[in-house]
């Protein structure tokens, strides 16, 4: 059965980073603001800034032709088809009976 050293040794990986000292003491100064130690601050800074990255790529991006046929169908709707006319009967009569 393997330790619980190696087990740990698994689950985590390492990131190391180089900073200046002055960067360092700055964010030393902020995790002992917000009361935890620097390693915490800096996952969960990495953390947040990765999950506001990602969120930003992951965002709709339309091509220059996806953007043609958007604006079209907004600009030159097509005919309302036998199904929405009906719909839009049933809802009109819906607010017929509700009055």
């Amino acid at each position: 059965m393997p330790s619980t050293a190696s087990k740990r040794q698994k689950q985590s990986a390492r990131i190391e980073a180089r900073v200046s000292s002055e960067q360092k003491r700055f964010f030393e100064r902020a995790a002992e603001i917000q009361g935890v130690t620097l390693t915490d601050f800096v996952i969960s800074s990495m953390h947040r800034a990765a999950t506001e990255a990602l969120q930003s790529h992951n965002a709709i991006q339309l091509s220059s032709r996806d953007q043609a046929v958007f604006f079209d169908a907004l600009l030159n709707p097509p005919r309302p088809n036998e199904a929405l006319r009906a719909a839009a009967e049933r809802y009109a009569r819906s607010r017929q009976s509700q009055k």
